[in-house]
């Protein structure tokens, strides 16, 4: 980690509601804490980072630690798709750089996990991506 600035996870979740999301968000942002990274819960999938804003939560231990006995999704989610142009891979990219997020898990089907993969090229190595595949 680059001691001159601390890196920052982004969690987003796409796609329709499944089972265990909260216990993804949960057990996801409680490893990244314990490895000394911040983290913030990104509201509803990409549809905010398509029109250039980060719009979420910080996310902590606190804030976290009962969510996997909730059913849905404390970050709710969406069925955008920031694919459909090169103007909303921009805005994501950006939206996410002017939030200080370098990486982002994303939680979703083939759609989110594209989107994904697309916004991290567009940033060019900047922003790192994972991705939990939720479809069942």
């Amino acid at each position: 980690m680059n001691n001159i600035e601390r890196q920052k996870i982004g969690i987003l979740v796409g796609g329709g509601p499944a089972p265990g999301i909260n216990g993804v968000i949960n057990s996801a942002t409680v490893e990244a804490i314990q490895r000394g990274l911040d983290v913030f819960g990104i509201y509803n999938g990409f549809q905010y980072l398509m029109e250039g804003q980060a719009v979420g939560v910080p996310l902590t231990l606190e804030r976290v630690a009962y969510i996997h006995n909730e059913g849905g999704s404390i970050l709710r989610t969406s069925r955008a798709n920031p694919t459909k142009s090169p103007e909303y891979l921009h805005n994501c990219v950006s939206a996410l750089m002017k939030e200080g997020i370098t990486h982002v898990i994303s939680i979703g089907g083939d759609d989110t996990a594209y989107s994904a993969s697309r916004t991290c090229q567009r940033a060019a190595g900047k922003i790192r991506v994972a991705h939990v595949p939720k479809t069942i």
